[in-house]
């Protein structure tokens, strides 16, 4: 992983077009060859990004990324601070907990729960930017990918855009959509889903498990 902390502007023209300011900031280079630009504030998520795969570019004073689409991000670089790379080696992975890792298998087992005829074509289904969870066919032999998480916020509506993003050009999977699941989902999640044409559901664990009788609700 290559960090910079620079004072730098950026320039994104793609599906919008994009300007932040000249600013002291963090770029990162992962080995995958994603690129993130980072201010310190914000929690984790990047001010700007490019996913790989894309094509990198560099000088001493402008980065160009360009994505397979066409999308570039421009970075100009007004002074380097740090520049530093570093090898991270193999990474596990993240390990679900108990509740969310056997709400999967829950949910695999029996994929109606989620939405009427909806069955099972493979858990964690693979893409370039990780798995996802379930991988299912609808009634109508459509393709939907679920991603199941303990509580629903909107950084999982955001994971499952991503997912929806790489594999919508993949010509086996027809008309694709996205439905996330929890426990809890939060209200600004739901609403964030709606705009995007994702579906959510909220399952109770313990109806799942058969603990109790079943009160789920669907939004859409």
């Amino acid at each position: 992983m290559r960090l910079v902390i620079a004072r730098c502007s950026v320039f994104y023209e793609g599906r919008l077009t994009a300007h932040l300011p000249e600013a002291v900031r963090l770029v990162m280079v992962k080995a995958d060859g994603c690129v993130a630009i980072h201010a310190d504030g914000g929690a984790y998520k990047p001010l700007n990004w490019m996913n790989a795969p894309n094509k990198l570019e560099t000088s001493d004073e402008l980065w160009t990324v360009t994505s397979p689409k066409g999308e570039v991000l421009t970075i100009h670089l007004h002074e380097v601070f740090s520049d530093s790379d570093h090898e991270l080696g193999d990474d596990p992975g993240l390990q679900k907990d108990g509740v969310e890792a056997h709400l999967q298998e829950l949910l695999a087992a029996d994929p109606t729960v989620i939405a009427p005829g909806l069955t099972l074509v493979r858990r964690e289904y693979p893409t370039d930017i990780g798995p996802v969870d379930l991988m299912c066919l609808d009634e109508a032999g459509n393709a939907v990918i679920v991603e199941i998480k303990r509580r629903g916020e909107i950084d999982g509506v955001e994971q499952l855009g991503r997912y929806l993003e790489r594999l919508s050009g993949e010509p086996k999977l027809k008309s694709l959509r996205g439905i996330f699941v929890a426990q809890v989902i939060k209200p600004q999640a739901k609403v964030l889903a709606g705009s995007r044409g994702i579906g959510c559901v909220e399952v109770d664990y313990d109806v799942l498990r058969g603990a109790k009788a079943p009160d789920l609700t669907l939004f859409s």
